[in-house]
């Protein structure tokens, strides 16, 4: 950062880490352990579909790296959702291969494109949460929603609690985007 931007009050934009993922599993456990919390086994990358014969080859060859495991949906917001379907009990599979989505698209210079990245996680009465991964602030924020579009906002805190020392979460609170409608949610 130059001082001309010090001086301005910028500041650099985070990099996204897409290993800090591979730090879900044992926030799993963690989570579980302390809320009731399960994995489901649904994760899911949303990102801007591109136009061009690239990111088209690009998303047909992570569709066939996945296989029959893999579900794409739009959304009414125009981004693209991937939905990927584990073993409950494979936490650690699943992030493998979101990582491997976020990683195939970075790695072709679509990065920008990344929005987000969740893991689904329920309770025995079938509330839900979902871990968020926001690509462009490279920290993950709790999101548990209820029916009619409404937040469990004090399950939200209690998951910040737990999570605190497990993953690098967003301070933010304003930067806690709703996902409705997420594949996987």
């Amino acid at each position: 950062m130059s001082w001309w931007d010090a001086l301005l009050g910028r500041s650099k934009p985070v990099k996204p880490n897409l290993d800090a993922l591979f730090a879900l599993p044992s926030a799993a456990i963690t989570l579980q352990a302390a809320t009731g919390l399960v994995p489901t086994g649904l994760g899911s990358v949303s990102f801007r579909a591109a136009e061009g014969g690239a990111f088209a080859t690009l998303e047909r060859d992570v569709k066939a790296l996945l296989g029959d495991r893999v579900e794409q949906s739009d959304d009414a917001y125009g981004y693209t959702w991937l939905l990927v379907r584990r073993d409950p009990d494979a936490v650690s599979d699943l992030v493998t291969e979101l990582h491997a989505v976020n990683s195939s698209l970075e790695g072709a210079g679509f990065g920008p494109s990344l929005l987000c990245s969740l893991v689904s996680f329920a309770d025995q009465d079938g509330g839900r949460l979902a871990v968020v991964y926001l690509y462009k602030r490279g920290t993950f924020y709790p999101f548990a929603p209820r029916p009619g579009q409404r937040r469990d906002n004090a399950l939200e805190l209690q998951a910040r609690g737990v999570l605190a020392e497990e993953l690098p979460l967003e301070e933010d609170l304003g930067r806690w985007f709703p996902v409705w409608g997420a594949p996987g949610l």
